[in-house]
């Protein structure tokens, strides 16, 4: 295996350092990646340097977590590289770790989670320090934790889903122990904060990798079934076309779609669980309204598109409840679902292409598709004598009905009858 290729801000860094007198090494997930041959740009840095000795060794620096030793150096490209000082942990409760400053390597990498996570290189030497055997575990194919399994994933549950998302990126075969511990501390994710979990969640959907392999684990370990009851209900449960069951068909549909869509990804694996399962999900896991909302549409707009053969007005109806906004995302959900189907050898149930096209016809030819969009609106109403009320909604929704079935309704005069008529 070579040793790491790094940008020269890595050396520039780490010769600071050291000429001030202060022992530094590279650390982290970018020697790791480095090791494997995949680009970085977040390197880190563990140094015996406090960090106000790193502040006033460096003219631009930003206190990105000074509490816990962490100063940011920012260097002349505007890239920032996190310097912390060497720490050793204190006291942890499975969710946060109380630490203190050290002055070894060693005491910082022996509270790192993964062998291959504990690997230190020294950018001015090119010397690698390896005291757990993280080097050989990824020449191995192996994941395996620090030390005692059980005591790992004690310290902080997160470590769990950072397994099974490792393990899943890098193709990377659990420890047997380490297997046996995690599974045993799945009992124990609840004391995560649901933030935690859902940003877990996005790292695997988000990755450059195909995020199969690590949400197979996710079912396997019983992490699903602990934090979400949702997608664990699509385990086993068969489709109509009886090849695969509906969890490994939205996770081969997921695997298909393009990479570092992690809500595209995240839709396509909620879609056989539905409306309201999906809406659990994103308000127990606290995403953003916009997450939640373009997720929910996307569910909402059921496993496949409208028949590419439909006419005009369920085109429509269809543009107005899911959104014009995201017929794109669906087209490409869409387009992922035919290749599975032509991977399982299915006969063609979606017409990816069809649907996309008459779709994007109707919407040329610019139709009225919500309220806001009628040519009459309450002002009107209101001036035509109608009193102010929750009647007023009904009305409108109505004539919206009326116009997405016939869009040469939509003229402020023939509106204005049709609304007489519903009132009366």
């Amino acid at each position: 295996m070579k040793h790491p290729e790094a940008p020269p801000a890595v050396a520039w860094v780490a010769r600071t350092l050291e000429e001030a007198g202060f022992e530094t090494w590279a650390v982290g997930g970018a020697v790791r990646d480095a090791l494997l041959g995949v680009d970085s740009v977040d390197w880190d840095f563990a140094t015996r340097a406090r960090p106000e000795q790193v502040k006033r060794l460096f003219k631009r620096t930003v206190d990105v977590g000074i509490a816990h030793g962490t100063v940011g150096v920012l260097a002349r490209d505007g890239t920032l590289y996190e310097v912390t000082t060497f720490r050793r942990d204190v006291k942890t409760n499975g969710r946060h770790a109380t630490v203190e400053f050290a002055d070894r390597l060693d005491d910082d990498l022996s509270r790192r989670d993964f062998t291959i996570n504990a690997v230190a290189w020294h950018p001015l030497r090119d010397e690698l320090h390896d005291p757990f055997g993280g080097v050989a575990d990824l020449e191995r194919g192996v994941l395996r934790t620090v030390g005692r399994p059980d005591d790992r994933f004690a310290e902080d549950y997160l470590r769990v889903l950072r397994a099974l998302r490792f393990a899943g990126r890098f193709e990377l075969a659990i420890d047997p122990a380490t297997w046996s511990a995690l599974r045993g501390a799945t009992d124990q994710l609840g004391a995560l904060s649901p933030e935690r979990v859902r940003e877990e969640l996005l790292k695997v959907l988000g990755a450059d990798a195909a995020p199969g392999p690590a949400l197979a684990l996710y079912a396997e370990s019983g992490v699903l079934a602990a934090l979400m009851p949702e997608l664990a209900g699509l385990v086993g449960t068969p489709r109509t076309d009886r090849t695969v069951d509906a969890w490994t068909y939205g996770v081969a549909v997921a695997s298909a779609l393009p990479r570092r869509r992690h809500l595209l990804r995240l839709a396509a694996l909620l879609q056989a669980a539905g409306p309201r399962a999906a809406a659990q999900l994103l308000v127990r896991l606290r995403f953003s309204n916009a997450h939640a909302d373009a997720v929910a549409r996307m569910v909402a707009a059921g496993l496949g598109p409208p028949a590419a053969g439909a006419g005009g007005a369920e085109l429509r109806r269809w543009l107005a409840r899911v959104g014009p906004e995201r017929v794109r995302d669906l087209g490409r959900i869409w387009c992922a679902q035919e290749r599975v189907d032509r991977g399982l050898a299915l006969p063609r149930a979606v017409d990816a292409a069809g649907s996309l096209r008459a779709l994007r016809a109707e919407l040329r030819r610019r139709p009225p598709l919500a309220v806001g969009d009628l040519a009459l609106d309450g002002g009107d109403l209101i001036r035509a004598g109608f009193k102010p009320g929750p009647r007023f909604g009904r009305i409108l929704d109505a004539l919206l009905d009326r116009v997405l079935e016939d869009p040469a309704l939509n003229r402020a005069d023939v509106l204005l009858e049709l609304a007489l008529e519903l009132a009366g």
